[in-house]
């Protein structure tokens, strides 16, 4: 290192804030070379995808602006190719795998390429990236059968090794994915753009080790780690000491589900924090399983939001975090579980967590929203070969959001906090496949009231325009419902809805096999609504009105729920009759007003309210 380099490696706190965002950057040019390159629309306009970059131990030193539910997952794939290559790699070298129980995975459908980064013959860090294939193969199209009581039966496993050995490619291996996958041209064209992020991180580091040298990166990398430590212990020191629980249930699988518990104990201890998920149900014989470094990496979120300060993306702000979950459990399960549709028990898990922090932070917590987002996997085959390989075609289309109310109304239209996706556009979907979308919007009533009512739920509605077709489902919150915060209400159910010949029957939330559909089918999915925070009956009468006026609610709703009486053609606030009606219903018990609102919402969704009430 020379002695401009000296110079410039200290560790004050101008040169720590620009390596930082330096790191910051190159994570995020990692991201865009993803997002402009990827074939598969479930990485291009979805987004569902992941990079990040790290030390020369393998330590995360800095995240893309991508997926939550992934970044904290790295540090468990990291610990593999450390322990496994260690300083034998080579320049060139680019590791690759999914499998969660030899790897340190998620899920099959989340491959990861990592590359070491070499500067002067020496491994001086390494870039990653995570990406959620097409198709990996399995049982079912898109790789995630809820069905699956296996991970055999979920695609091809890939343990860690080398997809590229100084520079060559390994064409065997990638022969032997293609083959595997029903979607090859996307699945080749999405590992091409995982190789073109790594490189383009890579250049971005050895950037950096030319300003810094290696000593001094070094020392600035260790820096960072011990900042993002001292920022987390300060903002968990702030909190209440105390033991903290909270509960929560998904619906189950198939269609006679049995809720699934999780439970959460979180202990604040000064300025460290423990998350144990002891008492949480086994591991179940279907695809939601949750390997253990999915959970550990919706920990970190979670704490992130609680602590809320921005600290640094690095691996030094998880050393005050401990996880504890038992082996066998749905949330830390033993092989061979199956575990290709994780991400549902992701979401409910983050949902604990926040119920939990609620009562450590009640101010910064908001009311539960839609509980992540619900996939619809829709597949065929074409006569004329479109669809991304072997006349197959595909979409796995994520349906978001909704969060629950806080300090201010929930927001719609918006990924979960956990998951930074976003909706496929409706013209490409559209020009792409033989589907039309007949509904995409809001649904009235929907939500839960509150002093800040929760966000609107979410409808997509896909009609089929080719004969066949199989149809999958990754859905929840229709028997337990977003709960409210401070008095609020618990938001709208999910629904599902298939449609054939004018007659619409109610599919369950996670069925455990494919639905055929033919020519004309409609298929509607609604999202659950998020919940209200703090009681309806104190929110302004004027906030009311405008929810009617923009059609959120309806007048019935306003009266109803919230006790709010328009009159006139300007439908303005009839305050006397409004202090009535509130009067009224401040005698009724919350399960009272609950119903009341759901029985709205049902009549808003056009479908059959009354035999989908005895239903829920």
């Amino acid at each position: 290192m020379n002695t401009q380099q000296a110079a410039s490696a200290g560790t004050d706190a101008i040169t720590l804030e620009i390596v930082k965002n330096a790191l910051g950057s190159i994570a995020d040019e990692m991201a865009l070379v993803v997002l402009r390159t990827a074939y598969s629309p479930i990485v291009r306009d979805s987004m569902d995808f992941s990079t990040a970059v790290f030390d020369r131990a393998g330590r995360v030193i800095a995240q893309g602006l991508t997926l939550p539910i992934h970044l904290g997952a790295f540090p468990a794939a990291m610990d593999n190719v450390v322990s496994r290559f260690g300083t034998a790699g080579k320049p060139g070298d680019i590791y690759i795998m999914n499998d969660p129980y030899t790897s340190g995975g998620m899920h099959l459908p989340d491959v990861y390429l990592i590359q070491p980064v070499f500067y002067e013959s020496h491994i001086e860090g390494y870039v990653a990236t995570i990406v959620h294939h097409a198709d990996i193969g399995g049982m079912a199209p898109g790789s995630m059968a809820i069905g699956a009581t296996e991970i055999y039966q979920e695609g091809l496993r890939i343990p860690l090794m080398k997809l590229c050995d100084a520079g060559a490619v390994n064409d065997a291996l990638v022969t032997l994915l293609e083959t595997n996958s029903r979607m090859p041209v996307q699945l080749r064209g999405d590992l091409r753009a995982q190789v073109a992020s790594c490189k383009a991180g890579e250049r971005g580091l050895v950037q950096l080790l030319d300003k810094y040298g290696a000593d001094g990166f070094g020392r600035l990398v260790e820096a960072l780690h011990d900042y993002a430590e001292r920022l987390t212990r300060q903002a968990i020191s702030t909190m209440p000491n105390g033991e903290y629980r909270y509960e929560d249930f998904i619906d189950g699988l198939g269609d006679m589900p049995v809720p699934i518990a999780f439970r959460v104990k979180v202990t604040v201890a000064d300025d460290t924090v423990s998350i144990d998920w002891t008492g949480t149900d086994a591991q179940v014989q279907g695809a939601i399983n949750g390997p253990f470094a999915t959970t550990q990496s919706v920990a970190y979120a979670a704490v992130r939001c609680a602590i809320g300060v921005d600290v640094p993306n690095c691996e030094g702000f998880s050393r005050p975090v401990q996880v504890y979950a038992e082996s066998g459990s749905i949330v830390n399960p033993v092989e061979p579980a199956a575990c290709a549709a994780r991400g549902i028990i992701a979401y409910r898990m983050f949902d604990v967590l926040q119920g939990a922090f609620a009562q450590i932070v009640p101010d910064t917590i908001p009311a539960l929203g839609e509980g992540g987002p619900s996939v619809v996997s829709i597949s065929g085959r074409s006569s004329d070969g479109k669809g991304g390989g072997r006349g197959n075609w595909l979409i796995t289309d994520g349906v978001l959001g909704s969060w629950g109310g806080g300090r201010t109304d929930g927001c719609e239209g918006i990924a979960n906090p956990l998951g930074n996706l976003s909706n496929q556009p409706v013209e490409l979907i559209e020009a792409r496949l033989p589907l039309k979308i007949t509904e995409y919007g809001f649904v009235t009533n929907s939500g839960g009231a509150g002093r800040h009512r929760g966000g609107l739920a979410m409808r997509r509605a896909y009609e089929l325009r080719s004969d066949h077709a199989l149809l999958g489902l990754r859905s929840d919150r229709r028997a337990h419902r977003p709960s409210g915060s401070h008095g609020g209400l618990s938001g709208s159910p999910s629904l599902n809805l298939l449609t054939r010949d004018g007659q619409s029957t109610l599919l369950p939330t996670m069925p455990s096999t494919v639905t055929a559909l033919r020519k004309g089918d409609r298929f509607c999915h609604i999202a659950a609504g998020g919940a209200g925070h703090g009681d309806p009956l104190t929110r302004s009468p004027q906030a009311v009105r405008e929810d009617v006026l923009d059609d959120r609610i309806t007048e019935q709703l306003a009266r109803e729920v919230y006790g709010v009486v328009l009159e006139g053609a300007g439908r303005g606030v009839d305050e006397r009759r409004t202090a009535e009606m509130r009067g009224l219903l401040q005698t009724l018990s919350w399960q009272e007003r609950v119903a009341r609102q759901e029985a709205l919402f049902l009549q808003s969704t056009g479908a059959d309210a009354t035999a989908i009430g005895k239903l829920l």
